[in-house]
């Protein structure tokens, strides 16, 4: 089974910033990473997937220096050029902040680099600032947001249970853009009332030709996880997204905290063991590259 990895990082904490592993400076969605405070660097990560049939990856935005979105992209391109990366990763998910000044031109810089296909801001980030923020509560992002359309950028959407009804509205205004959700919508939580809300942003989403979905992330909230625990997430997002909507990503390195790279797509190929090949193909495969417009002739086999 080809894989295109629809979610992986790369760090190097000798050459960039990151402030969240290099200072530890500030809450996460992920309960203890300091085992992550180390370099990953592409030679970890084609160690990592040595043996499988990891045809390309896709990289999302690790949170670098806010004062140089830039930057990380750079680097990124660089190890995508690389002859040893074996064109890893063949698609960027860049950082950006749309409410800012410059929005426009950073998102016409970082589409100088040949693989940035979108942009991951995460909108849940400072939610615990003081004062709180939420972008979508902001008129200038909101007013910036169309310019993922004019420069042909997908827009990977990462929030909270509480934001979903301004996410929708965010959806609904751009029919344009594709939205890809990150990690299944992130059920991060075990009370009632925010898996309802998970499940219904997971439900209404659903119903708009632009969106699609991740399934990963589960180190997350289940360090346990395995193909019957992940059953009543997975069953949500292939009801509602279908198999056409649906990819299958690692978000390695930050899942390797519980799971070894292989073991996560073991668990994916044991619970898709009974599907057509067709789907299985689509999921672990053709629906990235056709979302991210990856190009296999550029992509290589580790």
């Amino acid at each position: 089974m080809k894989i295109v990895d629809a979610h992986i990082h790369l760090w190097n904490l000798d050459e960039n910033y990151y402030p969240w592993l290099s200072d530890g400076d500030r809450p996460s969605v992920v309960s203890d990473y300091s085992s992550l405070r180390r370099n990953y660097l592409v030679t970890d990560f084609l160690n990592d997937a040595a043996s499988l049939e990891v045809v390309a990856a896709v990289h999302i935005q690790a949170e670098h220096d806010p004062r140089d979105h830039l930057r990380e992209t750079r680097w990124l391109q660089g190890v995508a050029d690389s002859p040893t990366s074996r064109g890893i990763p063949q698609a960027i998910v860049a950082n950006a902040d749309l409410a800012a000044t410059d929005a426009e031109a950073l998102l016409d810089a970082h589409c100088a680099f040949a693989n940035v296909r979108g942009i991951r801001q995460a909108l849940h980030r400072r939610l615990d600032a003081v004062p709180p923020y939420d972008p979508l509560l902001d008129p200038s992002f909101r007013k910036n947001f169309y310019l993922l359309s004019k420069y042909r950028l997908s827009f990977d959407l990462q929030f909270f249970p509480h934001q979903g009804v301004a996410v929708e509205a965010l959806v609904r205004a751009h029919p344009g853009v594709q939205f890809i959700l990150t990690h299944a919508g992130m059920p991060l939580w075990r009370d009632a009332e925010r898996l309802g809300l998970w499940r219904n942003s997971m439900i209404q989403l659903a119903r708009y030709p632009n969106v699609a979905t991740k399934i990963s992330g589960f180190g997350m909230y289940d360090r346990t996880w395995d193909a019957k625990s992940i059953e009543p997430v997975v069953a949500l997002a292939i009801e509602h997204f279908s198999p056409a909507r649906c990819m299958l990503a690692s978000n390695f390195p930050v899942e390797g905290i519980n799971k070894a790279y292989v073991d996560v797509w073991r668990i994916y190929s044991e619970y898709f063991a009974t599907w057509s090949a067709a789907e299985r193909q689509a999921l672990f495969c053709d629906n990235a590259l056709r979302y991210y417009r990856i190009s296999l002739d550029r992509a290589q086999t580790t």
